[in-house]
This record gives structure tokens, sequence and C-alpha cells, in this order.
């Protein structure tokens, strides 16, 4: 019986981060990319001013994944009224306690979040929007976070760290740390999806896109 025919879906990411790109060319998907046009402590601080309290970290990351697929989607419906395909949105941060750590920027902070982190658990929180745009103008988003517990070694010493922070590899990073690189070795314990912590949970991303109606095969450009 002769192999049914696969219509290919375009996608677009609605990002720039290296390791959500590396993610989606090893399941199989070769996405355009977007940077949005976000300004993300802009946006969460005016929806915290109007509610009068502070994000949870799961809301946190939502917001900013719809705003960034929002926008890119609405980009990419200017450019390309016909475009038949979906928009890809994601935001991460990772927690420690109650302290929510963002990129540490400078080697100085980057130094001191391993010597807080070595021999504790923190969660890496990722937050997904996908957009599904149809040649008729019509649009449907589906959202959704997921999270994943990371252990670091409780062994990591401070030539250890000032290695690694040397590399530069930690200073643009969530929680200044890395699972698809440097960082993997100092990394003792995942509870949860892997792919989280790299950057996008590729189980939530594949739900998302089947609840708009997608399949997921029909992502990929090499079957």
């Amino acid at each position: 019986m002769p192999r049914a025919t696969v219509v290919r879906m375009r996608v677009v990411l609605a990002s720039t981060s290296p390791a959500r790109l590396m993610l989606l060319h090893q399941t199989g998907i070769d996405p355009e990319t977007r940077a949005p046009q976000v300004d993300e402590e802009a946006v969460v601080a005016a929806v915290e001013a109007s509610e009068g309290r502070t994000l949870s970290p799961d809301e946190h990351v939502l917001l900013l994944a719809r705003r960034k697929a929002a926008d890119v989607a609405a980009a990419v419906r200017a450019d390309d009224p016909a475009f038949d395909g979906i928009v890809i949105g994601g935001d991460s941060m990772f927690a420690l306690g109650d302290e929510i750590l963002g990129k540490p920027y400078t080697a100085e902070a980057a130094t001191a979040r391993w010597e807080q982190m070595r021999g504790r658990t923190g969660v890496l929180h990722s937050g997904h929007s996908v957009f599904r745009l149809t040649p008729d103008g019509g649009h449907r988003e589906e959202h959704a976070v997921a999270a994943a517990s990371v252990t670091f070694a409780a062994d990591v010493d401070d030539d250890e760290i000032a290695a690694y922070v040397a590399t530069g590899e930690p200073l643009l990073v969530a929680g200044a740390f890395t699972l698809d690189a440097r960082a993997a070795a100092f990394i003792s314990h995942i509870d949860g999806d892997p792919s989280t912590v790299v950057g996008m949970s590729l189980p939530t991303l594949r739900s998302l896109v089947r609840r708009l109606g997608v399949d997921w095969t029909s992502l990929w450009v090499d079957s």
C-alpha cells in the first residue's frame, strides 16, 4: 500500500534561543525563527501593577510566552496573509526556594549563583504558547506551563565554578546553567521532562499542537 502523503506544516519559532532551536531540530522540525519585539520587564511590571501582586513563576513564564507568540504571530500575518502554520513562543525561569534566578549577566553574579545552588534543588518553569494561523485569517491559541526540578551536585568546587563561569556559558541563561552543554556534568538529578530544562518541553509542545488539530508528524521535515 502506498504511503499517505503528509502535508508539511510551516513552523515559526518566536525566539532566537539556540537551545530551543536545537530541541526542535533534534525532533525533526526546522522552523523559521523570528525575534519577538516584547519588553519583558515592562510587560510583567504592568500586569503586576494592575493586579497589585507579584506573579508566580508559572504565571510569569506563561504571560511572556503568550505575549511573544502573539507578537510574532501578528508580524507573520502582516507579512504573509496566506500563512498556513503554527507559531511557537516560550519563556523560562528558574526558582531556588522562594528566589527567582534569572540571567546573571556578569561573572560575579554567576559565581554567586553557583555557590548558592550547589547541593540544592530548584525548579525550572517553562511557559509555552502555540498559535495556529490559517490562510482565511483565522487563528487559535493553546498554552501551558511545564516544570522540572533540577538537583545540583554538592561536590562542585570553587575551581570548577570559576572555570565554568570563565567559559561565559552561564551568563545569558536563566538560572546560570545549561543542561545541554558544560553544566550537564554538575547536575546530579532531574525530576521531570529533561527538555523542559533545556528550554521547552517537547511533550507539552506536542500536546498543544494536537489540541490545535495539527498532526505532530506533519511538522517533521525528514519523514
